[in-house]
């Protein structure tokens, strides 16, 4: 059986996110297992400046739940991309259209990397955009409390 990584944020789930899981899953041929490592809130907060609307947690059992998906995981707090790896061993890890970070930490020897191109105009940031236009990007730690459920 071929063993597939994809990996991602997923906040604000939507169309993109389930047609990205469904072509990674798809290049692994008949019988594949999809594998998808779910970023962690202080990985998303490093990276984006934000914290996600969703926690961890609960975005990782959304994934978790997409009838691609055979198995979600919460990465590394320290963005161990190799440990990831050396954990799932995975015959092809699948790189979305926007994750050049990602494909600069995945420095593999006889793993198919596969690049997943865009579907349709959506997208995490356009949705919170259209919910509420300034909290697009606020930098730094916020003083309040955490107000994700």
């Amino acid at each position: 059986m071929t063993r597939v990584l994809a990996a991602g944020v997923f906040d604000l789930l939507h169309y993109g996110h389930l047609r990205y899981l469904e072509e990674a899953k798809r290049q692994g041929g008949e019988g594949a297992e999809l594998i998808v490592v779910v970023a962690r809130d202080s990985t998303v907060f490093k990276r984006k400046g934000r914290l996600p609307v969703l926690k961890e947690e609960h975005r990782r059992a959304l994934v978790e739940g997409l009838k691609p998906v055979n198995r979600a995981i919460l990465g590394e707090l320290d963005l161990d991309m190799d440990k990831v790896i050396r954990e799932v061993k995975p015959d092809i890890i699948a790189i979305g259209y926007d994750q050049e970070d990602l494909s600069d930490l995945v420095k593999l020897k006889g793993i198919k990397v596969i690049r997943v191109g865009k579907y349709g105009d959506i997208s995490s940031s356009t949705i919170r955009a259209m919910i509420n236009p300034a909290s697009v990007r606020r930098e730094g730690p916020s003083a309040e409390p955490d107000p994700r459920p």
